[in-house]
């Protein structure tokens, strides 16, 4: 009796997972945003507004999740501590709460590792449906002009910073500014936002890149080339809304060859 009043709770506690099997059809893009991430990286010393050793480590965070995570993603667009994924196929039989968990989980885990964090780190994530070819690319697009909006915030808010402002002045008068006006007041800072690096203003791409590699055949007695990929970092990113940026999404994606 014992055994099979334990069983009963044991059901009844299932019962009230409620969401466990709320699933979503791909393809899809996980989004993951680093949590708090402010006090992290001021403890940890990283310049700011930008930081290429905080933004190589994400990549790397990133390279290892395709390596590692048993996830399938066809590429990753990063910029600040915001990762994007798109992914034609997924585990957990599109389970949301598996999903979301388990890649925000593992990208503090590989961050940590990467950057030797001693405090705790946290990512949150969200499952935003798509379709493929022209959905992805206007997300994508998107995206890409949140992170030239970041871009013009964060130096407007170190610039006002450096000019002697507090935390709280320096928000107070950023949020009166047209990106116009922060532009201006940095172009007489002697920051021209325009000649600062491409990755700051436009992101970074992680995908699988095809390509072919020369064999032998020992039963043929042939060569013969066989399709292999490879994990590649992109850097210098056109813009996604241009002929040259959705010529490389669909190229990366296997949409055009």
């Amino acid at each position: 009796m014992k055994g099979q009043d334990r069983e009963r709770r044991k059901d009844k506690g299932r019962d009230r997972e409620i969401y466990a099997e709320i699933k979503a059809i791909p393809p899809l893009i996980v989004r993951a945003d680093g949590r708090n991430f402010k006090r992290v990286l001021s403890e940890s010393k990283f310049e700011k507004p930008y930081d290429e050793r905080f933004a190589r480590g994400v990549a790397k965070a990133v390279e290892i999740f395709f390596l590692n995570s048993s996830f399938d993603p066809k590429l990753a667009y990063i910029f600040s501590d915001e990762i994007s994924f798109f992914f034609e196929h997924v585990p957990f039989e599109g389970r949301i709460e598996k999903l979301d968990s388990v890649i925000a989980g593992f990208l503090a885990s590989a961050l940590s590792i990467v950057l030797g964090f001693k405090e705790a780190i946290a990512f949150d994530a969200r499952v935003i449906p798509v379709c493929k070819g022209e959905d992805v690319l206007e997300y994508l697009a998107q995206r890409q002009a949140e992170a030239w909006r970041n871009h013009i915030n964060a130096y407007g808010y170190y610039g006002l910073r450096e000019e002697g402002l507090s935390e709280k002045e320096a928000e107070k008068r950023l949020r009166g500014m047209k990106a116009g006006d922060v532009h201006e007041m940095l172009f007489r800072m002697g920051i021209n936002l325009n000649e600062t690096p491409k990755w700051q203003r436009r992101g970074i791409l992680i995908a699988k890149q095809r390509y072919e590699k020369e064999g032998y055949d020992p039963k043929a007695e042939k060569k013969v080339t066989a399709a292999r990929y490879k994990i590649v970092q992109l850097w210098d990113l056109p813009l996604f809304g241009s002929e040259e940026g959705r010529d490389l999404i669909n190229r990366l994606m296997g949409y055009a060859q």
